[in-house]
Parts: C-alpha cells; sequence; structure tokens
C-alpha cells in the first residue's frame, strides 16, 4: 500500500517533465509489482509445489536489493522536491519522498528478517 502511494503520487503530477521523477517512478511500480507478485506466491502457498527454487534466499535478495534501490530513489526524490520546480505539484513530491522512506524503512526491516531466516536455514 506505501509502495502504491508513492507511485499515485508522482504519477499525478508531470513527473515526466524531470528524470529523477522517472527513476523513483521506475523504482517504486517495479518494486511494488514484483511485492504484488510475492504476495501472491506467498499466499496462495505455491512456494511449497516449486520446492527446487531456495525461496529464503530468493526472499533476502529481492528485499535487499528493494531496500537499496528504494533508498537511492528516496533520497533522490526527496532532493528533487523544490519549490521553484512547479509549485502546484510540490506537495504531492513531498508526501512521496516521505513515503519512499517509509518504504524503504519496511523494505530495511524485510530485508533483516530476511536475513535472519536465511542464515538458520543455512545452519540447519
Amino acid at each position: 500500500v506505501l509502495g502504491l502511494l508513492v507511485w499515485t503520487l508522482i504519477a499525478g503530477t508531470d513527473y515526466f517533465l524531470y528524470p529523477a521523477f522517472g527513476w523513483v517512478m521506475f523504482v517504486a511500480v517495479f518494486y511494488w509489482v514484483l511485492t504484488v507478485f510475492f504476495l501472491i506466491i506467498y499466499m496462495t502457498m505455491t512456494y511449497t509445489r516449486i520446492p527446487q527454487v531456495p525461496w529464503t534466499m530468493v526472499g533476502l535478495c529481492f528485499n535487499g536489493s528493494a531496500f537499496v534501490l528504494y533508498l537511492i530513489a528516496a533520497i533522490v526524490d526527496a532532493s528533487s522536491v523544490t519549490k521553484d520546480l512547479d509549485n502546484h505539484n510540490y506537495n504531492s513530491w513531498a508526501a512521496s519522498s516521505f513515503f519512499a522512506f517509509v518504504v524503504t524503512s519496511c523494505y530495511a526491516g524485510n530485508t533483516y528478517f530476511s536475513f535472519i531466516s536465511w542464515q538458520s536455514r543455512t545452519l540447519q
């Protein structure tokens, strides 16, 4: 839901005029789609039918890459928000920046828990 907020707040503006917001949109939409995909896989228990895939490692790589790229996107988003660019889009861009950092912290927590899960699997 928070990732959805990030890209919808930007998508409702003239973001295409500023390349930095294009990067933020790419990261936000890409990881939102992948998160929904993994959510469906886990809710339908499809991962149990594909035991060849190391799901703990997949989760760790996914969450780790999402954390790193979302952190970069959040910093780019926050540094690109100025009243000088486009005054009527300022509030949307500022809100998207806030939510990008919230999503980054969520992925950071997920990365930590994925690492703990992966570490416990490798010790067995």
